[in-house]
């Protein structure tokens, strides 16, 4: 379960009496999320989360992140609306952590999103990219090329018992990569996370995005390969070039993608699973054993990282 600080009963009510959100009846620790705590609240006037933020979320990137949500939901997008203290301010502090109320969304996420679900999504985050263009506030990706290098040098010593070769691998590919990495591609606010655990469905239909802690301003185009990766490859490693033609047609019927964009995906894409292996990697190898949450195996990355870097052109995704 993803809860590192706990709550007791008192405490909430505590906490309760800054918001007008009723009395609480029900509260449990849920296991979704891996970076911080969270918990289910049940009230007399409805559902909410209750987040408590750790490790990589900073508090200072508070406003940010939650200004983002409430400015997207005003803007139609299905997401969690943060609720406001009823003194205004957007979080509280609880046992040392900052502290944020959410509105809760209905709807599952799939573990194996079929295409009819990669376009919805696909469809979702251009959506979320054209409601997000107003909005006045900017934070810079810190897991963007500009990171990676203290990445690669803190896992480097330990890549090789993971996976043999993966620490050139992890070399050779980031160096090529950032080389290549295109600049002046159209940009705005992205959600940088968007796998299928942060997408909620009610039938094929997308009923919400969730877990924003990672948006920042960045190439749209980059976003679109964030989920290339997290949507597009089956269980045995095996790119679906279904799921793909479908996420990015859907995508580009709300969003029209340019000519630099659709070449710049190949290396987009290997950028992204560059990203999320060596996340991965480093939690791995830095897991603490007491944690109750298992770190996600990083060689999932280095395979579609070795798929991408064979690609020539972006047609093989399907366009």
């Amino acid at each position: 379960m993803a809860v590192y600080t706990d709550v007791s009963f008192e405490e909430l009510e505590a906490l309760l009496r800054d918001y007008d959100v009723g009395q609480p009846l029900s509260f449990k620790g849920i296991a979704e999320g891996v970076e911080n705590s969270n918990f289910y609240l049940q009230t007399d006037r409805g559902a909410f989360f209750l987040t408590l933020y750790e490790k990589r979320v900073s508090e200072a990137d508070l406003p940010f992140f939650l200004g983002l949500m409430e400015h997207l939901a005003a803007r139609g997008i299905a997401c969690p609306q943060p609720i406001r203290r009823r003194d205004g301010g957007q979080w509280s502090t609880l046992n040392g952590r900052p502290a944020a109320l959410v509105t809760f969304l209905n709807g599952l996420s799939l573990k194996r999103p079929d295409a009819v679900h990669c376009a919805a999504a696909g469809a979702a985050l251009a959506r979320m990219h054209a409601a997000g263009a107003d909005f006045a506030l900017a934070r810079p990706n810190a897991l963007g090329p500009e990171g990676w290098g203290e990445l690669v040098a803190k896992t480097a010593e330990g890549a090789d018992g993971i996976e043999t070769g993966l620490r050139e691998l992890i070399a050779g590919s980031h160096s090529e990569i950032v080389a290549q990495w295109p600049a002046q591609l159209p940009r705005g606010v992205i959600h940088a996370d968007l796998f299928p655990d942060n997408v909620l469905f009610m039938n094929a239909s997308v009923s919400g995005l969730i877990d924003f802690y990672f948006a920042c301003n960045d190439a749209y185009a980059y976003d679109l390969a964030v989920m290339l990766n997290a949507w597009c490859f089956e269980s045995d490693g095996g790119f679906n070039v279904t799921k793909s033609a479908s996420l990015i047609g859907a995508y580009r019927r709300e969003r029209e993608l340019s000519a630099a964009e659709i070449a710049a995906l190949p290396v987009l894409s290997a950028g992204a699973a560059l990203r999320f292996l060596l996340t991965r990697l480093y939690d791995r190898l830095n897991h603490d054993p007491n944690a109750l949450v298992r770190p996600k195996d990083p060689r999932d990355f280095s395979r579609r990282l070795r798929f991408h870097r064979r690609v020539k052109n972006a047609a093989e995704y399907g366009l």
